[in-house]
């Protein structure tokens, strides 16, 4: 009987898990998965309070990305997907203490109409004139990566890197456009480049060859589920074999073995012809260390970076005081500490009754880290105040709710692809090894749910 070890409890562990289970079902093999903590779904988790769902983690996922919607499909919550309020999207960034909406026609900051951007205040004229000249830039074939902020400030200048691709970028990854590598994180835009020179005369060109449906609605940029993205970690535990899924069992080693792995946790040793590492880079980088010092190496140079998601409530008051739109982003070079705030209520209608405000406020990197060892109440404080500096919010909320997640955010830094090929490399020098989680290709709910049924059919072919 062929036995699987999945370390690792998260959406990625439990998506290889059941990617194994209808094989455990016909009697191919048998799986144990180990989770350290308590509860299974990672950062997947969602509170109900005051009438309000309120995400401790991830709030949603792309919808351009199908393998998440793929799975809850399969699961049968197929109608219980929801999308956005894209109709009433309007996102804001602080300049100079004030919100200016982003201009219509930014495609991910590439801007794509003249007018609106033209008449926008939230670029200088000089900025301006960089994007009538980014439309005549020639073909550029780069001989390396680079980062995101070096691609952005070749084509529009340095203001769009501070006003845009770094707000846009912290709330994703939670890090700087400056450390992100371009073709880990927005390998399009490179391939833009490579073809047309231009990246707005590229996204012209790609939204002329779209399909436009008859009478049919353009897809929702985000999806979520009704009941709470928990809701997907509640749904597929019940489709496992319970007896193998293991809580509160951190693995303190693994080690090759003939014909597989030996895998420790606590006071016993099991033996699996493979192996999935569903965790953390950092964490699968210390559990190699022996075996695989070269590897282990490769893995801890990934860096993460943590955050801190606070939920708010408030009255019908506040909700009827508040901006319409999706919420607000903030540059670095405004000196607050808040990077990002969502108005969820307004994102998804259904997370919060009609008489209620639901404010979803993010911290990241080191604005994250600089206030980590603060209390719960002291960092709802700093939220408070910087929400009546940016928003004029003097009202007390109805509840508040603080989610610490250290080192949970992988970060693709420059030549992040080229660190997969050698981790990849040494990887095939350890049989029955395979990785998943949000360290390699994908950051969002569905890279990780590829990444896990990707590692369970790699280990199934073996």
């Amino acid at each position: 009987m062929t036995r699987i070890g999945i370390i690792g409890g998260g959406i990625s562990g439990l998506t290889a898990a059941f990617t194994l289970e209808e094989h455990r079902r016909a009697g191919a093999l048998e799986y144990t998965l180990y989770e350290s903590s308590p509860k299974l779904g990672g950062v997947l988790r969602t509170e109900h309070v005051d009438g309000c769902i309120v995400e401790a983690g991830p709030d949603s996922f792309i919808s351009e990305k199908p393998w998440a919607a793929d799975l809850c499909r399969t699961l049968g919550l197929g109608d219980q997907l929801i999308g956005s309020n894209d109709a009433d999207r309007i996102t804001y960034i602080l300049v100079r203490g004030r919100l200016i909406p982003m201009p219509d026609g930014l495609m991910f900051m590439v801007p794509t109409k003249i007018l609106p951007t033209g008449f926008s205040p939230l670029f200088s004229w000089t900025t301006k004139l960089r994007m009538a000249q980014e439309l005549f830039h020639p073909p550029r074939a780069a001989d390396a990566d680079e980062s995101v902020a070096s691609l952005v400030e070749r084509h529009y200048g340095a203001e769009m890197v501070d006003r845009l691709a770094d707000p846009l970028l912290s709330g994703v990854y939670g890090g700087e456009a400056a450390n992100l590598s371009v073709r880990s994180v927005l390998p399009r835009f490179a391939e833009m480049e490579r073809t047309h020179g231009s990246l707005g005369r590229a996204m012209l060109a790609a939204r002329k060859k779209m399909p436009r449906p008859a009478n049919q609605p353009p897809a929702p940029l985000f999806t979520s589920l009704k009941n709470g993205m928990q809701q997907l970690v509640e749904t597929i535990v019940p489709r496992l074999n319970q007896a193998s899924l293991l809580t509160n069992a951190p693995v303190e080693s693994i080690q090759p073995r003939t014909g597989g792995w030996s895998v420790s946790a606590g006071l016993k040793s099991e033996h699996f012809n493979a192996v999935i590492l569903a965790l953390p880079a950092l964490a699968a980088a210390k559990l190699l260390s022996n075996c695989s010092p070269e590897l282990s190496s490769e893995l801890g140079a990934i860096g993460y970076s943590s955050s801190i998601t606070v939920g708010l409530g408030y009255d019908q008051g506040v909700r009827q005081s508040l901006p319409p739109g999706f919420g607000f982003l903030v540059p670095r070079s405004e000196g607050k500490r808040l990077l990002a705030a969502t108005f969820v209520h307004n994102k998804f209608p259904h997370r919060a009754p009609d008489d209620r405000a639901l404010l979803r406020c993010f911290f990241a990197g080191s604005n994250a880290e600089n206030i980590w060892q603060l209390s719960g109440d002291e960092i709802v404080a700093i939220v408070r105040t910087e929400l009546q500096q940016i928003l004029g919010l003097r009202a007390v909320p109805l509840f508040a709710r603080v989610y610490k997640w250290k080192s949970a955010m992988a970060q693709y830094g420059v030549g992040h692809l080229d660190r997969l090929a050698r981790i990849d490399r040494l990887r095939q020098q350890l049989p029955g090894l395979a990785f998943a989680g949000n360290g390699y290709r994908g950051i969002g709910v569905p890279d990780c749910v590829r990444s896990g049924h990707e590692a369970a059919k790699q280990v199934l072919n073996l």
